[in-house]
């Protein structure tokens, strides 16, 4: 399933919904986004992957960027979805 990025604004917070799978070249455009909006607005940016079936180790290191820069948050992440993540960080360290 190709990845789907929708954004909504709410309570002064822009939220960015990602659904299907996630790969490389989806997470470096999801970290673009993310780039324009901040640039482009005062409101805190959060990462809604609730609804994401896959995601490999390259975006996961990806998410793990935008995370520690501060102004994005992630939410709705799986259990795999959070070890894949923290075996991004471990790889980053």
């Amino acid at each position: 399933m190709p990845t789907q990025i929708t954004q909504r604004e709410e309570n002064g917070r822009t939220y960015l919904h990602v659904e299907g799978e996630m790969l490389l070249d989806d997470a470096l455009l999801l970290e673009k986004i993310v780039g324009t909006l901040e640039v482009e607005s005062d409101n805190v940016v959060a990462v809604d992957l609730a609804d994401l079936n896959f995601l490999d180790s390259d975006s996961a290191q990806v998410l793990r960027r935008l995370k520690d820069h501060g102004h994005c948050h992630i939410e709705g992440i799986e259990f795999f979805l959070q070890t894949a993540v923290d075996a991004a960080e471990r790889n980053h360290q």
